[in-house]
């Protein structure tokens, strides 16, 4: 950790220690509980009101307390609160939560269909998305990161999947040979990966793949095929297990189908060194990609029938480094709320996720001096 960024978050820690916390407990008249001291900390890190639209319409109904509905919803994710009407009852019960979040005490609290708005707005505005990203930037863009592992996990969802769209009709089969004068040779049907390396924006990249709700299967660690209904989570995770980005996809996708968009748009908030990826990424595309960036790629050899091609040992030392990912997925899954789904489409789903994503930065940042 390079001596600027444990300056910024040792001095963060005492103004929190010896000032906010203090003035917390002398406005709410009470002491906090350890797991409210952990939230404030969150909150303070990541500001999510500062990426809240603060603007008032000419028309219709203002949008009302925002800002402490997008707290709350920080709130449900730390907590560890599966449902929205969860958050509601502790909000009820807690009145130190409640005032903390910014909720008027004097009002009565907003109904179950003004946080179902309000959430689907700030899915619509990607206001955790914003925030992660600035979170990132403001404390390891200017650092040096060591290695940058990539991984994608199950999300299950509550929802119907899409119909899958009828297989494109193939193009008669070529025959045998070399073509005669004045044949026309259809052009090859590229691939995803193949598309991206041919100077593909990022926001093309990532417009290309599919969202929705669809059936994904994986082969597990003892063989068997499992399959399930939902998402997928594609995350970059750096040395200290901090989520630098996360992309959200249908259950469909292959792995090595987001790590092209996945890297560059890593590559653009911080400068790493080393690409840890499993053999899912085995792609000579991918390796290029990696080293366009330039990134020495350490991806596991898949041997496809063939004959398996191991690391040197300084490689394979330093490939033990990738189950970092690993572990920040179940933290989110079972810390932070990523296995408790209950919001339905793309948009939706992916604000759940980044919230989930958001809070387990701020807290694993905060851990590199407490």
């Amino acid at each position: 950790m390079d001596h600027k960024l444990r300056a910024r978050l040792s001095q963060f820690h005492t103004l929190f220690q010896h000032e906010l916390v203090p003035l917390t407990e002398a406005s709410l008249g009470e002491r906090l509980t350890p797991k409210l001291e952990q939230l404030l900390r969150i909150w303070e890190m990541i500001q999510i009101e500062r990426f809240v639209p603060a603007g008032r319409g000419w028309v219709g109904r203002p949008a009302r307390e925002r800002t402490a509905l997008a707290r709350a919803f920080v709130a449900k994710a730390v907590l560890g609160l599966p449902t929205t009407v969860a958050l509601i009852e502790r909000l009820h019960v807690d009145a130190c939560l409640r005032r903390l979040c910014g909720f008027d005490v004097r009002r009565k609290l907003p109904g179950a269909w003004l946080f179902s708005r309000a959430f689907a707005a700030l899915a619509q505005q990607d206001v955790a998305g914003a925030a992660h990203a600035a979170l990132i930037k403001a404390h390891l863009g200017d650092q040096l990161i060591g290695h940058i592992a990539r991984d994608a996990t199950e999300i299950q969802a509550r929802e119907k999947p899409v119909t899958a769209k009828p297989p494109v009709a193939a193009p008669p089969p070529r025959k045998r040979g070399r073509p005669h004068k004045g044949d026309v040779c259809p052009p090859p049907v590229l691939t995803r990966i193949q598309r991206q390396m041919q100077g593909m924006s990022l926001s093309a990249m990532l417009a290309d793949l599919p969202r929705a709700c669809d059936v994904g299967s994986k082969t597990n660690s003892k063989g068997f095929k499992a399959s399930w209904i939902g998402y997928k989570l594609h995350l970059d995770v750096a040395d200290g297990q901090i989520p630098i980005s996360a992309v959200v996809t249908g259950a469909s996708v292959h792995d090595s189908q987001v790590a092209i968009p996945l890297a560059t748009l890593t590559a653009a908030r911080v400068t790493s060194l080393y690409d840890l990826m499993d053999a899912a990424y085995c792609s000579p595309l991918i390796r290029q990609h990696s080293r366009d960036l330039n990134h020495i790629p350490l991806i596991d050899h898949n041997p496809r029938g063939g004959q398996k091609i191991d690391f040197a040992p300084h490689a394979a030392e330093r490939f033990k480094t990738r189950t970092q990912v690993e572990r920040v997925n179940a933290r989110l899954k079972d810390e932070f709320g990523a296995r408790w789904l209950r919001v339905r489409g793309p948009a939706k789903v992916t604000a759940h996720l980044m919230l989930a994503v958001l809070a387990l930065t701020a807290d694993q940042l905060l851990r590199l001096i407490t």
